[in-house]
């Protein structure tokens, strides 16, 4: 017996892997190696149509989101989307239909951003940090800088009042510079911010299926690539910025990291795949159709099926896509099961359990220890925060108390022996003090 998917996110390629940029850390520019016989990726009007209406039709709530991403899905002009846009109006069927666009902003100019705000799309811009960090890794294919492109993008989506948030992949450069990398984007407007680890293995020869970023189940004969984040540096980073940011700039600027952890002191669901306990509702749609299991396991035995063949439903709540959702809890190594912070973390994303537990166990995380000393590093702040909601007062109340703690208290006065002030269940001495 299958459990069915009430609503599910598909992230859409409706130019496959094709883009004009050719950062150095991407895993999806080598996935043309899957369609080697194709010379046209993109997404033909009768796969568009069907996608459609069958992601429409597959959700039993009112409200559906696309997300739109590559390669880069402004090669496809402007024209392609208000195809998109007037198939949603003739398949709503009375639903609400919501539009995230992921992009990399180098082709964005009025005409996208009056159709962007005419359409209500959200725009999930991709930025790595101020120029020098930002060009480490995102050049052009010629090997010309981005940044300048990037930013002109950004004074045109401000100038048409387009929502967007700026998408940071975490790479082995800019996890060195967090404050830089913070300070940067919330100079340029980013009011919500996300921030991607980047972990790669590297394959020692090319195989039919890759060039050399390898399936994250390849355990042997690989190696983990030099622009990948180091795990306690990222750990460092997540910190770096947290700090700052719980003493002040909570209520302001929200980093979704730091949001996800606050749901998980609640009691509540994880709304981003990675730490969730399960998987398997969060897909990926190549241009030609064929529907894989997630868009970091695009392929070819994670191919579910292509939906011009069979029903996107059947191919959703098929028994091969709920094992490979089950997976995510089932294969966690008792390393992570006995973890105090398995509840926020859960063991990330299976794409990255490539490493090996202290007691050689299969299937750790690689950036189990960077984020099991950011989750310890956040606790007190996250139960104030909680304690703060459940009296119905706001959580921005923790910048005071951010800095209260700073100064050890000194209005409560607390006893070496006493429960510290924190909530953290441990003696003063053992705690803040």
């Amino acid at each position: 017996m299958t459990r069915p998917y009430p609503a599910f996110s598909v992230i859409a390629k409706p130019i496959g892997p094709v883009c004009n940029l050719d950062c150095s850390y991407c895993f999806y520019l080598e996935k043309d190696k899957l369609y080697s016989n194709e010379t046209d990726f993109r997404m033909s009007d009768e796969v568009l149509e069907s996608f459609i209406r069958q992601k429409i039709e597959g959700h039993e709530v009112p409200q559906v989101n696309f997300i739109w991403q590559g390669g880069e899905p402004t090669l496809l002009g402007f024209d392609f989307f208000k195809r998109v846009v007037d198939l949603q109006k003739i398949h709503a069927d009375g639903k609400t239909i919501e539009n995230g666009f992921q992009t990399n902003g180098v082709l964005l100019d009025d005409n996208w951003c009056q159709f962007f705000k005419d359409n209500n799309f959200l725009i999930g811009l991709s930025i790595d940090g101020p120029e020098d960090i930002h060009n480490h890794y995102r050049r052009f294919k010629g090997g010309q800088p981005s940044f300048g492109k990037v930013m002109s993008a950004i004074e045109v989506l401000k100038k048409h009042s387009v929502e967007f948030n700026t998408l940071t992949v975490i790479q082995h450069h800019n996890s060195q510079y967090p404050m830089e990398t913070y300070s940067f984007l919330k100079e340029v407007g980013s009011g919500f911010m996300q921030f991607i680890p980047i972990v790669e293995q590297i394959a020692s020869s090319e195989d039919a299926s890759c060039r050399y970023l390898v399936s994250p189940h390849t355990m042997e004969g690989a190696q983990v690539s030099d622009w990948s984040v180091d795990a306690d540096q990222f750990g460092k980073f997540l910190c770096s910025i947290f700090d700052e940011w719980v003493r002040n700039d909570v209520g302001q600027y929200y980093v979704q990291m730091f949001d996800e952890a606050l749901s998980s002191w609640m009691g509540l669901a994880s709304g981003v795949c990675i730490f969730s306990e399960e998987c398997g509702g969060a897909l990926a749609i190549e241009h030609n159709g064929d529907l894989y299991s997630c868009d970091h396991f695009v392929y070819p035995e994670n191919r579910l099926g292509n939906i011009m063949d069979n029903p996107m439903g059947a191919l959703i709540n098929s028994s091969q896509q709920q094992k490979f959702g089950r997976d995510k809890l089932t294969t966690l190594p008792q390393y992570c099961l006995d973890c105090e912070v398995r509840f926020a973390c859960n063991g990330e994303c299976p794409k990255n359990r490539i490493s090996r537990t202290p007691n050689n166990e299969k299937g750790l995380n690689y950036l189990c220890s960077g984020y099991r000393s950011y989750f310890n590093h956040i606790a007190p702040y996250m139960r104030f925060m909680t304690s703060q909601l459940e009296q119905q007062l706001p959580p921005a109340n923790v910048m005071a108390w951010a800095h209260e703690k700073d100064r050890g208290f000194p209005g409560l006065q607390p006893g070496r022996n006493d429960l510290c002030p924190c909530g953290s269940g441990e003696k003063f001495k053992k705690c803040c003090l």
